[in-house]
């Protein structure tokens, strides 16, 4: 009677959060934009126009707590260390030094930029690595406002949009295609910004800018392990060293043993779009519980940290690149 009592309290918010995501897809289709924050932004616009139901509060924290934490798992079966054999040591060098800068600065200028709560954090670990997958991964370790992984997510997926428009129409004529390639392939936050923005200029730009950044998805998880170890947490006043959560323990498993052990292409692709579902249900539980006034205020730094650190990201890959290649 319990577990009966459980769900029949978590139906109703987690039916609304279910509603939200069906509907993001829908749009996404449409429109052609990314179905997480597309959820993410219906998930706001619906939190702060509708009162919800008081009963509706425990299925949305479930779908932005355990939801998230799935989906999270599920990414690892997305991770393939095979990626990084197939750089050169050049490549891989770039990557892991431009991801190492990236983090530390970080660390740093979100606390110097004020940036708030834990954005800086996400946006630092999404510009270094993957984007939204990043974040997602890394956000129920640090987090302790959930406005914070929808601002992340927000600034994250807007520079990658932007970098992919404006790093093509301005590098065409001036790098090589191994250029753009490492460029594109070592800065953009998304696979999909890389594609868009390297087979847009070539096939040849574009196959060899994915691989370069499949090699850096492939460090998502030793760079959870060595920021996520940074945190502490306090207890009786005394700070300890975080253990790690089931979800990052699972991820971490999944991507070492997966990625030597090979499955079929048809069970990859599902559990990709069931965690792609799952991290879209959790964006859209996380936009019911912010608020508008909130996220506007706190956007401002958010912005303008995501834009200063992107550009440093750029800037050591070039540096780099002139040195190495």
């Amino acid at each position: 009677m319990r577990l009966i009592s459980q769900i029949s309290s978590r139906f109703l918010g987690t039916a609304i959060v279910l509603l939200i995501t069906l509907l993001a897809y829908y749009l996404s289709d449409l429109i052609g934009f990314n179905s997480v924050l597309m959820a993410l932004i219906i998930g706001v616009a619906v939190g702060n126009i509708i009162k919800l139901p008081e009963s509706s509060t425990l299925g949305i924290k479930f779908s932005s707590g355990r939801v998230l934490e799935i989906s999270i798992a599920l990414m690892a079966f997305g991770i393939n260390y095979g990626s990084l054999a197939k750089l050169g040591w050049q490549s891989v060098v770039l990557v892991a030094v431009t991801m190492i800068v990236v983090l530390v600065l970080t660390k740093s200028l979100a606390k110097k930029l004020n940036c708030p709560g834990s954005t800086g954090w996400l946006i630092g670990f999404g510009t270094a690595i993957c984007g939204s997958a990043a974040i997602a991964a890394l956000a129920p370790k640090v987090v302790k406002d959930k406005a914070d992984i929808g601002l992340a997510l927000a600034v994250v997926n807007l520079y990658g949009l932007i970098g992919m428009i404006a790093i093509p129409f301005l590098t065409a004529e001036l790098l090589t295609d191994v250029e753009n390639s490492i460029l594109i392939g070592a800065s953009l936050h998304a696979v999909g910004n890389v594609a868009g923005a390297g087979f847009a200029m070539s096939d040849t730009i574009g196959e060899m800018a994915v691989t370069i950044k499949l090699g850096r998805v492939a460090l998502l998880t030793p760079a959870l392990l060595i920021f996520g170890a940074s945190f502490k947490e306090v207890e009786n006043g005394v700070k300890k060293r975080a253990k790690l959560p089931w979800y990052l323990v699972a991820f971490i498993l999944i991507s070492i043993v997966f990625s030597f052990v090979a499955l079929p292409s048809t069970f990859l692709t599902s559990v990709k779009h069931t965690s792609n579902f799952l991290l879209a249900m959790a964006m859209a539980a996380i936009g019911l519980k912010v608020g508008l006034r909130s996220l506007l205020t706190a956007g401002k730094k958010g912005l303008i940290f995501g834009g200063i650190i992107f550009a440093i990201a750029l800037v050591v890959i070039v540096v780099l690149m002139k040195l190495l290649f």
